[in-house]
C-alpha cells in the first residue's frame, strides 16, 4: 500500500501532524512531506490545517474513503497469500444484524475461537441495510443478515438458516385466556412495538401487516430488541421477534407467544459477501456457520 495514503490516515485518525508522527516512528517534516506528495499527485488541497486543528476538506473526505476500501483490501489481499501456505489465521471482520448478532453470534464465534484459535474476529452489531453497506464498502469481510436489500448487485446473498418469527406479548395480556387462534385483524388496536426502518425485523413485521391486510395506528420504535421485550414485558404492547430473542423470557414466564392464525412469519437468515476469494480464516468460520447443529434443530413451539 502507497505509504503516502497510509500517512494520511494516520494523521486523520490522530486529527495532529505531532501525534501522527509519533505513532508512526517518523519526524513531523516527514509527516508534512508525504502529505504534499499525496496532494502533488492528486492535485488539490486534501487537508485544513491550523494550529489548533487538521480536518479533511471535501476532496480530503474523498480521498478517505477510498483510502480505507483500499487499506482493507490490501490486508485482504496479504491475507489470501499467507493462506496459499499457512493454516487459518488472522483477522475476520464480521458484521451482523442485531436479532444474530446478539443471540447467536457470541456461541459460534466462541466455537470457531476453539477450533481455529489463531484466528482474530472482530465484531459489528448493526441493522441490515447497515451491514450491508460495510461489506460493500470492503470495511466488513462477511455480514450474516435478515431480511432484504436492493438494489446491490456486487454483493452475493446466501440464505443459510431458517428463522421463525411469533407475536409475543406481557405474561398477563387478556388475549392468552382465548383457547381459539387470534386472527392478526384481531390485532389491529393493540400497540405494535416494532424495530427502526432498515432493520431485517421491521420489514418482516410490515411483511406480515401487508400479508392479512392491517395498518395499526398505534407503533412504537425503538433501534434493538431488548427495550421491545423490555416494552411488551411491562404489558406496553405486542411484538413480532425472533424465537431466538424470546428464549429467556419464555423459559422464565415473562413473556407469552399468542397463538396467531397464519403464524408464526418464517424468513431466512443469509450470509452476505463482496468479494469472490476467501481466506482460510474466513472460509473456516463459514463452514462452521453453514453447519452448526443448533441453527438447523432448534425450534421453541
Amino acid at each position: 500500500m502507497d505509504q503516502r495514503l497510509e500517512v494520511f490516515l494516520k494523521v486523520i485518525e490522530k486529527k495532529n501532524f505531532s501525534k501522527a508522527a509519533e505513532e508512526l516512528h517518523m519526524t513531523q517534516p516527514a509527516v508534512s512531506q508525504y502529505i504534499r506528495s499525496l496532494e502533488e499527485t492528486t492535485g488539490v488541497k486534501l487537508l485544513e490545517r491550523t494550529n489548533k486543528y487538521v480536518r479533511l476538506n471535501k476532496a480530503g473526505e474523498i480521498v478517505y474513503h477510498h483510502a480505507i476500501e483500499i487499506k482493507e483490501l490490501y490486508a485482504k489481499m496479504n491475507h489470501l497469500l499467507d493462506d496459499l501456505t499457512n493454516k487459518a489465521s488472522g483477522s475476520i471482520a464480521i458484521g451482523a444484524s442485531y436479532t444474530f448478532g446478539e443471540y447467536l453470534l457470541p456461541q459460534i464465534i466462541a466455537e470457531a475461537k476453539e477450533q481455529f484459535p489463531d484466528i482474530k474476529p472482530t465484531v459489528t452489531i448493526g441493522n441490515t441495510t447497515t451491514i450491508a453497506g460495510l461489506v460493500l464498502s470492503h470495511q466488513l469481510d462477511v455480514g450474516i443478515v435478515e431480511g432484504h436489500f436492493k438494489g446491490v448487485q456486487e454483493l452475493k446473498t446466501e440464505p443459510f438458516a431458517e428463522d421463525r418469527m411469533f407475536v409475543v406479548a406481557a405474561a398477563d395480556h387478556p388475549l392468552l385466556q382465548r383457547t381459539k387462534p387470534i386472527k392478526v385483524k384481531e390485532l389491529i388496536e393493540e400497540t405494535w412495538i416494532l424495530r427502526e426502518l432498515g432493520s431485517g425485523t421491521r420489514e418482516a413485521s410490515e411483511a406480515v401487516f401487508k400479508k392479512f391486510s392491517i395498518l395499526p395506528p398505534s407503533l412504537m420504535h425503538f433501534s434493538s430488541t431488548q427495550p421491545i421485550k423490555a416494552m411488551v414485558e411491562a404489558g406496553m404492547g405486542i411484538s413480532l421477534v425472533s424465537e431466538w430473542a424470546i428464549q429467556k423470557e419464555l423459559r422464565y414466564g415473562d413473556l407469552k407467544v399468542l397463538n396467531v392464525e397464519g403464524l408464526p412469519y418464517t424468513r431466512d437468515f443469509s450470509i452476505v459477501t463482496r468479494s469472490p476469494f476467501q481466506t482460510k480464516a474466513l472460509s473456516a468460520f463459514l463452514d462452521l456457520l453453514k453447519n452448526h447443529k443448533e441453527l438447523t434443530d432448534f425450534k421453541i413451539l
